[in-house]
């Protein structure tokens, strides 16, 4: 079955088109918690959608909604409502593994450290063979990384919040996703690691034949994005190429001030 959904929410005009023209679309997207207050919506009936070979980036204040929106994504969470397509397929009760074997990918803001694997085994689980050396050398190349000096070292509390994040961007790499979403991917690490982090990100956009996804409130992430999407109040704000939306934000120390801005012109 094909769906439509209409996309003059974010678009500006009533244009309909199908899901499976897209690699990603989340149509009418809602999440609630419950707290001793009751019900609090943190995501609101959100519709977008992601083109194949794109790189997006979807900022916004902090509590907004964003790493809750990527995490809905990975079936990390279950919406209370709505629907998401992933290459036309409906995808919205699908698990985590059977995200991740369609080809979805997940970076958290702090990677998880595995006490006795190495960093050689990991790559292998990623890519889901037995890599060789010089394979698993080459994915580590990609992200910044010294092979020799990493290859067999554990994934453990010796590595820096720099290493391992380059470490678990290598793994997806390895993966060679369809679509790869990176939660906050300059969270705790310091600014050496960050510029080498936006080195390693300007190379996935040239290199990767999948879409990317990065959750951020970083300029210099902001400016090599295709799209941004401004997500606040668990709504999207805006949608549009970063020549749309770049000059609204640039200046800011951080997109978050732009952002309310964003916010507050809507109500």
């Amino acid at each position: 079955m094909v769906y439509t959904v209409d996309y003059g929410l974010f678009l500006g005009g009533t244009e309909k088109r199908e899901v499976g023209i897209y690699m990603l679309t989340l149509k009418n997207l809602s999440f609630d918690v419950s707290d001793e207050k009751g019900e609090k919506g943190i995501i609101k009936d959100i519709s977008l959608t992601v083109d194949d070979g794109k790189f997006v980036v979807i900022t916004g204040p902090n509590g907004g909604g964003k790493s809750t929106t990527a995490k809905l994504i990975m079936g990390i969470e279950r919406p209370t409502g709505g629907q998401i397509f992933f290459d036309g397929q409906d995808i919205t009760d699908m698990s985590i593994t059977e995200r991740a074997n369609l080809g979805i990918s997940f970076a958290f803001q702090q990677p998880v450290r595995f006490k006795g694997v190495q960093v050689i085994d990991l790559l292998r689980l990623a890519s889901k063979r037995k890599l060789s050396v010089t394979e698993a050398c080459h994915y580590l190349s990609e992200v910044g990384l010294c092979a020799k000096d990493y290859i067999n070292r554990e994934v453990n509390a010796s590595l820096s919040g720099g290493e391992l994040k380059r470490i678990e961007i290598a793994t997806v790499i390895a993966r060679a996703s369809k679509l790869s979403v990176f939660d906050e991917p300059e969270a705790g690490i310091d600014l050496w690691s960050f510029q080498n982090l936006i080195q390693v990100f300007e190379r996935m956009r040239r290199n990767t034949n999948g879409s990317i996804l990065i959750i951020s409130h970083q300029e210099r992430i902001l400016n090599i994005a295709d799209e941004i999407v401004v997500i606040a109040d668990g709504k999207v704000i805006k949608q549009g190429t970063r020549d749309e939306i770049m000059p609204q934000i640039m200046g800011t120390a951080s997109a978050v001030d732009a952002c309310s801005g964003f916010l507050e012109n809507e109500q």
